[in-house]
């Protein structure tokens, strides 16, 4: 994993150009903020960043096994964020929206992904509602290849909140 302090960042590129702000956006992290807006940080830049539109980039790969770091680390202090940034990621590179992941950043950010259904389990020892339970299970698919399943797992808490809605009226 590449250390937050490391020059590497720079030759990095995210969205908006090079990517020495990155470190000090997780470095935020560490300290697991609540995220109760779309805008709350460092989740809005981290997001509009690493996955714009769509899209990733060569600083996305390096992020990711650090924000699985801290999922990993406090399973039950992390947001939804923390697995869903990394699963909107792979199935960015999945469907070939961003470059192929630099071989330095490789092994890394694959390992990190072998690593999701541990923290899942770990996350699972709390009361999870719905989008905790959509995320882990895109997570799960996402990390075993499927990254096409897990975009489709993420669609069903849309479609889930449409039917309720449905039936409710009725």
């Amino acid at each position: 994993m590449i250390s937050l302090d490391s020059n590497i960042w720079a030759t990095l590129s995210h969205a908006y150009g090079p990517a020495e702000d990155i470190p000090d956006l997780l470095r935020a992290l560490e300290n697991y903020p609540q995220k109760s807006e779309y805008e709350d940080e460092p989740y809005y830049t981290l997001w509009s960043s690493l996955c714009h539109q769509g899209d990733v980039y060569s600083a996305s790969y390096a992020a990711v096994p650090h924000v699985l770091a801290l999922a990993e680390k406090e399973p039950l202090r992390a947001t939804y964020d923390y697995l869903l940034l990394p699963v909107m990621i792979e199935i960015a590179r999945a469907k070939g929206r961003g470059p192929k992941v630099p071989p330095e950043l490789e092994s890394d950010y694959l390992g990190a992904l072998r690593r999701m259904p541990a923290i899942v389990g770990a996350i699972g020892a709390r009361r999870l509602d719905e989008t905790w339970i959509v995320t882990c299970g895109a997570a799960i698919a996402a990390c075993n290849g499927h990254a096409l399943l897990a975009e489709a797992i993420l669609e069903l808490q849309d479609s889930a909140e449409e039917f309720l809605e449905w039936k409710l009226s009725r």
